[in-house]
């Protein structure tokens, strides 16, 4: 194993999986926890994806741990720790956190953490993240309903979670080349300046020999051309059966693509915590509407603007109102897996790890891509079923349309 991947979520370690397969690495993505009386998968990278984003600081060190200590011992070559290319977390945690344990188990002194993903509009200069245009500070993730971002000064953001150093390399070290980015590198943890893909290639050689990087999976272009091949991509195989789209994410852009379906012509139900617990509609209602529904595969979401989810977060509880919606969400896959659906379009981090977990789906191999971070992906134990899992903000407009239209002609 060349390089061994803990993710924080299910959507950023599939969009960390396609960016390693792109670069020549045969890469196969581990739900949870590798199972240590189980050997991992046979690959070149093997991508564990956790639920450790959002869960409290302690608990996402230990499970990361776990993980990381399975791909040890499988003999990974480095260890990555993935995170989202917002660097959304919290004051607390979890990413200063979990990269200081990760430093303590493979003796780092010193590594990076690089975010950036020009391909989606992430760049990082003077240590400041920027969103297309925007300041993170300024981007709709100043409004995310579990890790709002409101300071973009990543070494600010980092040095609030952790007591190790945090320090910046600077885009006019970067500019120098790899040589010079080594010798920035102190003890500590460096936010490193990124602005295109080609700063991504140079981070990458620099880190050659680091036992530890930290990232989101644009640095993976970097790093895998550490260790690329050329291979031929197998074709992926897609199950026959009904597709459906589930989004749990009340992001800006998966709104978007929501109402973008709607205009399409396709079947749009909304699940309505209020009628959950009240019991006027179920996991049940949801999935019996779905089968019943003819022509474009059918829409069910939870996704709210700001101001109706700061309502329902209010009302119901910022902890209990996810919880509820990804339990909702997984028991309707479960019910229309048994329906005959067997392609699952999800849109959210959380969601996504809640269909994939009540689907009883622990590996799966990465397929073409529809959108930068985002590909098919197909299960390769358990249930035949073939998935996109979709960080909330990734994607255009048409991006359940076009993923439904790649889906076609992989099918052909």
């Amino acid at each position: 194993m060349l390089i061994g991947a803990v993710a924080d979520d299910v959507t950023g370690a599939t969009d960390l999986c396609l960016m390693l397969s792109r670069s020549g690495l045969h890469t196969v993505q581990v739900m949870g926890v590798p199972d240590p009386a189980r050997p991992l998968p046979d690959a070149d990278a093997v991508v564990v994806a956790l639920k450790s984003r959002t869960i409290p600081a302690d608990q996402a060190v230990q499970m990361s741990l776990a993980a990381a200590r399975a791909l040890l011992a499988g003999g990974s070559h480095q260890l990555l720790f993935k995170y989202c290319s917002t660097f959304d977390s919290t004051d607390l945690g979890n990413i200063g956190p979990v990269t200081a344990a990760l430093m303590d188990l493979t003796g780092a002194i010193s590594t990076i953490a690089c975010p950036a993903f020009p391909a989606n509009g992430r760049t990082v200069y003077q240590g400041h993240l920027f969103v297309g245009t925007k300041l993170l500070s300024d981007s709709p993730m100043k409004d995310h309903p579990l890790t709002p971002m409101r300071d973009a000064d990543l070494v600010a953001v980092l040095s609030r979670q952790t007591a190790v150093p945090v320090g910046l390399i600077a885009h006019a070290t970067v500019a120098q080349g790899a040589a010079a980015i080594r010798a920035a590198m102190t003890t500590g943890i460096h936010i490193i300046d990124t602005l295109d893909d080609a700063d991504l290639m140079t981070i990458g050689k620099a880190c050659a020999d680091l036992p530890l990087v930290t990232g989101g999976s644009g640095i993976a272009l970097g790093l895998a051309a550490n260790f690329a091949r050329t291979l031929q991509p197998a074709a992926l195989r897609m199950p026959h059966g009904r597709s459906v789209i589930l989004a749990g994410s009340c992001s800006q852009a998966t709104r978007g693509q929501i109402e973008a379906a709607k205009a399409a012509g396709h079947p749009a139900l909304s699940l309505d915590l209020a009628a959950l617990t009240q019991g006027r509609q179920s996991a049940e209602d949801l999935a019996r509407w779905a089968t019943q529904q003819t022509g474009l595969p059918p829409v069910i979401y939870s996704s709210v603007p700001p101001e109706d989810l700061a309502r329902i977060q209010a009302e119901f509880g910022r902890d209990a109102a996810g919880a509820l919606v990804e339990d909702t969400l997984g028991q309707v896959a479960r019910l229309l897996q048994l329906s005959g659906f067997t392609r699952f379009i999800i849109a959210g981090g959380e969601t996504s790890g809640a269909v994939v977990q009540a689907l009883g789906v622990t590996t799966l191999e990465i397929g073409p891509e529809i959108a930068p971070g985002v590909p098919w992906t197909h299960s390769i134990n358990g249930p035949d079923l073939a998935f996109t899992l979709k960080s909330g903000n990734f994607g255009g407009p048409d991006f359940f349309t076009k993923a439904l239209s790649d889906l076609a002609e992989l099918t052909r």
